[in-house]
This record gives structure tokens, sequence and C-alpha cells, in this order.
């Protein structure tokens, strides 16, 4: 049996090996085998082996395997009774069908372009909104304040949300929450299309929110537990690009109704087909198969019918005979495996112990990113991308909206950069690039509204570059950092804070936004937000790790402790 890649030595012992028996990392063992070992080789080896361990090592047959578990002891064994535990574990090469993996992945990505699409329509919204000619309403001179809780009600609905759904997730299931998700998505989209007044309108923007911190707990969810594992970064990967190109939407949208009397209400509205879409999607999609186990496992459904409807799940999620003995095999596995990870676990860590010890250094590392990603102002140079150019030089709506689509382009193209080059460069040589340059862009629009307002040239170029910046740092690696870096006791409790925090201030600094303009103006709002990024930018340079490469027990032994 060829090996796959060298590892790191764990050991700190110099052994002499052949080019025919490699080491391999399987879970959380070293396997060191080969089909063409010498009885020579085997006894030169399991000599040099028993010097290291102080224990005897049989050398008889010609296949010798060392399974020597990460930590202080070694069991060892040879010939062919290890074949068949360590086979499927060794066989990472899962057959499946592309055409079988795409829908699994497209209808919970949906979720995620609803938010973006909801975030790049509220820019063109806000200018026809508040137009007297376009708004089509007698309530079109509202107050900052009144435009703050429109712009930041959907974020208020996705802080509540997350909330809500964190008790009752694992009763609910990944596939039922998401289509409670995109009922929630329609619902609040045709009542904030077809409200008579503001407050409605706000009750439909909750609505609306509350589907966000849905989906966005349940969508990643799904991929990750529904998806071969060599594809399964990628595809998580992949869901902030479906943000973004919900953003994209969302602005040529905009761009396209602007000049519509009302066009604020088929702006919101055009969401609801896409949320019926993502709730058909969904319904016709089998239950997350690891979902499936894990209640058969905690003693909440019967195991025998959660492994037999688990292995119609991962059939159909694979392209699959239904029943056939290779699913069935991998959920007996999992299964397995599940019961054996649960039974370790004396407990489930409180959420207080997200604050102590290794798992509040992870939440200093993960909670501050996050935060730092909003109180820089991304969420309010999104939402007022139309107001800034306006103010800008492009008076007219539909100019504004159109930039706002160039820059949608752009965050585009610089999100797939990050995708790409994540594995390549590392975390923080992108964050520190990255970051900077937000610094940078958010001082030149300060700048501009000092004493640079004859060159509009100056916000438009300030905005792409705090775009590009955002997408290849804070856009895609804080949420990377977050699911890297918790220990694994206290990983989910510690990934609900940093959604929390994510959408708490995510929501505080768009609400907070047009009164601060108000009350500083421009030119020193986005002062205080340059200097925001400045203290981020400290804080990634002394905080945060670089985790490329590592592995998450790496990380939680390395890093955390």
């Amino acid at each position: 049996m060829d090996c796959c890649a060298p590892i790191r030595p764990l050991f700190t012992h110099k052994l002499s090996l052949s080019k025919t028996c490699k080491p391999q990392v399987i879970g959380s063992s070293v396997v060191f085998s080969s089909t063409r070992t010498t009885p020579l080789l085997v006894s030169s080896f399991s000599g040099k082996l028993e010097r290291l361990f102080h224990k005897p090592i049989s050398s008889s047959g010609c296949k010798l395997r060392l399974i020597a578990k990460v930590g202080d002891r070694a069991d060892y064994s040879s010939g062919e009774e290890e074949t068949n535990s360590l086979g499927s574990e060794v066989d990472s090469e899962e057959e499946f069908s592309w055409s079988s993996v795409i829908l699994p992945f497209v209808f919970p990505a949906i979720g995620g372009l609803l938010f973006g699409y909801d975030i790049g329509a509220t820019s063109g919204a806000t200018l026809s909104l508040q137009s007297p000619e376009l708004s089509g309403t007698s309530w079109f001179n509202i107050s900052a304040v009144q435009l703050g809780l429109v712009v930041s009600g959907s974020l208020y609905g996705a802080l509540l949300g997350s909330l809500l759904v964190y008790p009752i997730a694992d009763f609910l299931g990944r596939r039922r929450e998401l289509i409670i998700a995109a009922v929630l998505y329609a619902l609040g989209s045709l009542t904030t299309a077809c409200c008579p007044d503001l407050g409605i309108l706000l009750a439909g923007r909750l609505l609306y929110g509350l589907g966000i911190g849905l989906a966005m707990h349940g969508a990643p969810l799904y991929i990750a537990e529904t998806c071969p594992s060599r594809i399964r970064g990628t595809l998580i990967s992949l869901k902030e690009l479906f943000i973004v190109l919900g953003i994209l939407m969302g602005y040529l949208v905009g761009s396209l109704q602007i000049n519509t009397i009302g066009g604020w209400r088929y702006m919101y509205g055009f969401s609801a087909p896409v949320a019926l879409l993502m709730g058909l999607g969904m319904s016709i999609l089998p239950p997350s198969p690891r979902w499936l186990l894990l209640r058969a496992v905690q003693g909440k459904a019967p195991s025998q019918d959660s492994k037999e409807q688990a292995i119609v799940a991962l059939s159909k999620l694979r392209g699959r005979p239904p029943g056939d003995k290779l699913s069935e095999k991998q959920i007996e596995e999992t299964f397995l495996s599940l019961k054996s990870a649960y039974s370790e676990q004396e407990s489930e860590g409180s959420i207080w112990e997200v604050f102590q010890g290794p798992s509040l250094k992870a939440f200093i590392i993960g909670g501050g990113l996050v935060l730092f990603q909003q109180i820089t102002g991304q969420p309010s140079v999104l939402y007022y991308a139309g107001p800034i150019l306006q103010n800008a030089g492009f008076a007219a709506a539909s100019d504004a909206t159109r930039v706002s689509v160039v820059i949608g382009v752009f965050k585009l193209l610089m999100t797939w950069v990050a995708v790409l080059k994540v594995d390549d460069l590392g975390r923080r040589p992108l964050l520190i690039g990255g970051v900077s340059g937000i610094a940078v862009s958010l001082l030149l629009l300060s700048a501009y509204y000092k004493f640079l307002d004859g060159f509009p040239i100056v916000a438009v170029g300030a905005l792409l570059l705090y775009v590009g910046c955002y997408q290849i740092s804070f856009g895609p690696i804080s949420w990377l950092m977050v699911s890297e870096i918790f220990p694994l006791r206290t990983r989910g409790k510690g990934i609900s804070l940093a959604v929390l925090t994510n959408f708490g201030s995510n929501a505080i600094v768009t609400f907070a936004f047009s009164p601060l303009k108000e009350l500083l103006g421009a030119d020193n709002l986005f002062l205080l937000f340059g200097a925001i990024a400045l203290l981020s930018l400290l804080f990634v340079a002394l905080q945060v790790p670089e985790t490329k490469g590592l592995s998450l027990e790496e990380i939680e032994s390395k890093i955390l402790k």
C-alpha cells in the first residue's frame, strides 16, 4: 500500500525508512506500511522501534504496521488482521457523482446569496425610499434614526434568529432549519414589498433577518456534513462567494429599478421567488446523514431506523442506488466514530467554559477578528455605497447605483482571489496586507470629505480599495479562523458566540452610521473608522497566529496551550 505524502516527524529520534515503507497520518494515528518490505528490513526497522519505544515488535510476515497514537503510548501489530480496520480510513478517495454534489451545495448556499442580496438591494432601496419623486409614499421624509432602523432591521432579526436557533438547531436538523429560513425570507420579502407604512416595513425587515440568522447557521453545517470530504474545503469557501454574488445581484436589481416609482418595493420583493426556489430545493434534498446518526447516538431516535434513513440519504447525496453497500459501510463507520467520540466526552463544555483557558484565547482571536471586521465600517460602506457615491459627485441616483454594480463585480473578483490564495500565502499575510489597505482607504475617504471634494475619483478609488482589501482579509479569513481556532470541546458554543458578536456589532455599526454622520460629519466618521482599522492591524500583528498547514489538533496543542 503506497502512502500519500510525507508527514512532520512526531518523534525526535531519527528512523531510517525505505522508500517502500512510508509514514501516513490516519486520524490520530501514524501508519508505517509496505507490501514490499523484506524480512531483513522488517527486522532492522523493528529493532529501531523496539529501542525507541522499549517494547517488543513482531516482525513475522512481510507486512509491518506501526500504529503510533499521538501521545506517549504506542501499540503495534503485524500481518493481515489490521487491514480491514484501517482500509476504510486510508481510502479517502470517496466515489461520488458531481451532478449529485451540486444541488446539496447550491440550495443551502442560496441562503447566503439572499443575505448578500439584502446588503446590495438596501444600498439602492434607501435612495428610492427617501426620494420625494421615486418613493411612491407619503412618508418618504424619514429621520436618520428611522433610516438606520430600516437598514439594520434585518441584522437585528439575524441576531435574534441566531439566539433562537441555538437551543433548537439539533432538534430541527439542518434541512428543516433551512426550509424554515426560506419561508422567513419569503415572508419578510413580501411583507416589506407590500407594506403600507413604516411600521410594517420594519416588521418585514425583522422577519427577513430571522431568515438570515437561521440560514447562516444551517447552511455551512448542511454543506459540511453532506459533501465529500475531499472537496469540503472548496465548497465551504465558495459559500462566501455566493454571499458576494448576492450583493452584486442586489446592486444590479437596484440599478434597474432605481428610476421606477416605488422601486424600493421591487428591490426588496425580488428575493421572494429566490427564497421560494431555496425552499423547494431543500424540500427535495435528504436530511444530513450525520445529523440522523447524531440523534441516534444522543438517544433521541431509534438507532436502527436512523441508520437506515442515513443510508438512504447518503445514497441519494452520492448519486448511488438506494441502500447500496458502500453507503451502508460508510454509515456504519460514521456511526461507530460518533458513538466513540460522544462517549469520550463526559459532558459538553458550558457557555462559561468559552471564557476560560485555551477557549478564552481562541475567543479573543476569533471574536476579535469578527468584531474588527464590523467596527472598521464594513456594513456602513456596503449598505451606504449609493449615498456615499451620490455625495461624491454622482448626483443622479441611477449613476450611484451603476457605480455600485462596478464595486460589486470587483468585490466578486477579489473574493475569488482570496479563495484561490489563502492556502498558498497563509492567513496572516493576507490579513496584514488587507487591513493595511482598509486603513488607507478609510483615511482617503476622510480626506475626500475634508479637502478633496473636487475629485470624485478619490471616493470611487477609496471604495474600490476598501472592498478589494476587505475581500482578501476580513471577509473570508475571519470566518475561516473562527472555524479553525476553537478547541473541539467548546467549538460549537464558541462559533455561536462569534456569530452573535458579528451580527450584533454589524447591526450597531449600521444603525449608528447615519446619526454619527450627522453628529460628526462624514469626514470625521471615516477618520474614526480609519483609526479603528489601525488598531485592528495592531491586533492582527500581535494576537492572530498563522494556522496554514496545521491540523485542528495541532492548532489546539501548539497555539492555544
